[in-house]
C-alpha cells in the first residue's frame, strides 16, 4: 500500500531531522536530538488532543526542523538576540515544513495553515496554535525541565516557569499538574505559580 500524503510527510521531516549532529542520550542510546524532540511532539500532542487536525500534527512534527542549522551564538547574547534568533528559527521551520509538504503535494491552502500554526500566529486566539504551544510547554515540562532545573538557579527556574504558565490554556494547565515532577520540581512549580 502507497503511504498517504501525511505520512511521506511526517518521514521527511523525520529524514531531515535525523541528520542533526547533536545527540540526546536516553537509557544509554544517543538519539539525534531534533528526531527525539519531534517524536515527543507527536506523542505529546496526541495524548494531549487526540483529535489533532493533520496539520496540527505535521506543525508539532516539524516545529524544530533543522534547529541546529541556525546557532544561538550568531546572533547577541542578550534578550534581544535570543528573540531574533528564535524568530529567524521560527521562519526556517515554516519554510523548510512547507518545501516538504509542496514535494508531497498539499495545496497552498494547506501549507498556510500549517505554517501559520508553526509561527503560532495568533495564539490564545487560534484554538491549533494554543495547541501547539501547550503541547511544547508539556514537552519541556515532562522530558526537559528535571534536567534544565538541575542546571539553574531555583530563582531562574521559577521564573522560567512563570513564563511558560503564561503561555499555556487552563487545558494545558491541568495537563502539566498531571506530569509525575520529583517533589523538588513539583514545589517548585508550585510557587511558580502560587
Amino acid at each position: 500500500m502507497k503511504p498517504t500524503r501525511f505520512e511521506t510527510a511526517i518521514a521527511l521531516i523525520d529524514k531531515a531531522n535525523s541528520e542533526d549532529i547533536n545527540t540526546y542520550k536516553v537509557a544509554d542510546i544517543d538519539y539525534p536530538k531534533e528526531l527525539l524532540y519531534s517524536q515527543r511532539m507527536t506523542r505529546k500532542l496526541l495524548q494531549f488532543e487526540p483529535n489533532a487536525s493533520k496539520a496540527l500534527q505535521i506543525a508539532a512534527r516539524a516545529q524544530h526542523i533543522c534547529r541546529w542549522k541556525i546557532a544561538r551564538d550568531e546572533y547577541p547574547m542578550d534578550r534581544v538576540g535570543y528573540l531574533k534568533w528564535r524568530e529567524t528559527l521560527k521562519r526556517m521551520h515554516g519554510d523548510l515544513t512547507a518545501d516538504i509538504l509542496k514535494k508531497v503535494g498539499f495545496d497552498d491552502q494547506f501549507i498556510d495553515r500549517v505554517k501559520a500554526i508553526i509561527l503560532k500566529k495568533l495564539i490564545k486566539k487560534n484554538e491549533e496554535s494554543q495547541t501547539l504551544e501547550d503541547t511544547i510547554c508539556l514537552v519541556f515540562l515532562d522530558y526537559y525541565f528535571e534536567e534544565f532545573a538541575e542546571k539553574h538557579s531555583d530563582e531562574k527556574v521559577i521564573d522560567i516557569l512563570k513564563k511558560t504558565w503564561v503561555k499555556m490554556s487552563n487545558k494545558g494547565h491541568e495537563a502539566a499538574l498531571k506530569i509525575p515532577f520529583s517533589e523538588k520540581s513539583l514545589a517548585l512549580v508550585k510557587q511558580a505559580i502560587s
